[in-house]
């Protein structure tokens, strides 16, 4: 059996490797490695509950403290890596010694995209930091701009709003969430937002962030200047892999992995940053969701372990914008047909089913999770597999 397994990411798909690599029977040594100097954290919750003040940072644990020692784990935190050395099987660390391993995990996750970062008042949110920067300004701000109506976007405006501040959310698409849920449910979304008193600046490029010391304003490529006291940018983010750059791994959006998640002998990826060929989709693909890390982190335990099993799921994600409750499971192909399932738009309580050739792709269940849970069904029964 691998005497030492090596995990970089204390993230979700890192923690999940960890302990689940212990429950199938992994006695060997351990050893899980953070850039930051927190016990491992979920996400989700920093653009919710973090941001609106309602937990303390320290509430998105993943894992009581003593779990790492029950569990045998040495963990390392505040060690960023910097290099991978493959021959001698070691992952390099700023500042620190060199750690060595007979089977490495890559759960390093994402960087956020950033944009005028010179400026106070702009801010990304990926980390718990972040979180904290941004919530410091937002207990003073009365405007903020969101550049970006992605689901991080979107769940930022709607935090923002539900506290009371004014909110622009800018995007060049013609509704948000577009890309994640189709056009239908995309304008759906703009309605929920414009209800709130959000204003939605869609199909709009912007020319420039103005400011000196601070931002002060955003300018549109129409000439419109929006002021704000508070940028929020959620332009999306790049797989986290610069580290690995002359590995010799193939990187390319992503660690690039076959169907058991495997990027070279004895080495995996799990999470945002791993890019992997998916059999039931026929084609290699990248996954930004929780669910996902949790997944594949449980999928790449059994694998080291020498089980060698395709990881071929149907995706799934959530997203909590005020008092709505937004389920998605499946794909959301841009040209399927949608159809109402259950329930009705109006109420914001609905299925809506994608279907394209004849197969339902996806489902979306907006505060209907009953209903939403047997839908799932008809995309597990249908999809069509490679």
């Amino acid at each position: 059996m691998t005497a030492r397994i090596a995990i970089v990411g204390a993230s979700a798909a890192g923690v999940t490797t960890a302990e689940s690599l212990r429950q199938l029977g992994f006695d060997g040594e351990l050893v899980l490695i953070g850039d930051e100097p927190y016990l491992p954290y979920d996400r989700p919750p920093l653009s919710k509950q973090v941001l609106l003040g309602s937990w303390g940072p320290e509430q998105t644990s993943l894992r009581r403290p003593e779990r790492y020692e029950e569990l045998g784990i040495d963990l390392r935190l505040g060690h960023r890596a910097s290099g991978l050395d493959l021959a001698s099987r070691a992952v390099l660390i700023d500042g620190g010694q060199p750690v060595g391993f007979d089977g490495l995990v890559i759960a390093t996750g994402l960087t956020p995209r950033t944009l005028a970062d010179r400026l106070g008042g702009v801010h990304v949110l990926r980390t718990r930091d972040h979180a904290v920067a941004l919530r410091a300004d937002l207990e003073w701000a009365e405007s903020v701009v969101v550049i970006g109506a992605g689901v991080l976007g979107c769940e930022v405006a709607a935090t923002a709003r539900t506290s009371g501040r004014a909110v622009t959310v800018i995007d060049a698409a013609r509704a948000p969430m577009g890309t994640s849920l189709g056009a239908r449910l995309g304008a759906w979304a703009a309605d929920l937002h414009r209800d709130h008193g959000v204003r939605m600046r869609l199909s709009s490029g912007v020319r420039g962030v103005l400011g000196e010391e601070r931002v002060r304003a955003v300018e549109l490529l129409d000439g419109e200047i929006i002021p704000c006291d508070v940028l929020v940018v959620a332009i999306g983010s790049t797989p986290a892999t610069t580290w690995l750059d002359g590995s010799g791994l193939t990187v390319a959006d992503g660690v690039v992995c076959d169907q058991t998640l495997a990027a070279a002998p004895g080495i995996y990826a799990a999470g945002d940053v791993a890019r992997w060929h998916n059999p039931r989709l026929g084609r290699t693909t990248r996954v930004e969701h929780r669910m996902n890390a949790t997944e594949q982190g449980r999928a790449v335990a059994r694998n080291l372990l020498g089980a060698d099993e395709p990881f071929a799921p149907v995706p799934y994600f959530w997203s909590d914008q005020y008092d709505v409750k937004i389920q998605a499971y499946g794909e959301f192909p841009v040209d399927a047909d949608t159809a109402v399932v259950a329930g009705d738009l109006r109420d914001r309580r609905f299925v809506m089913s994608f279907q394209e050739h004849g197969h339902v792709a996806g489902v979306v269940g907006v505060n209907m999770p009953r209903a939403f849970r047997e839908a799932r069904g008809l995309v597990a029964n249908e999809a069509v597999t490679t």
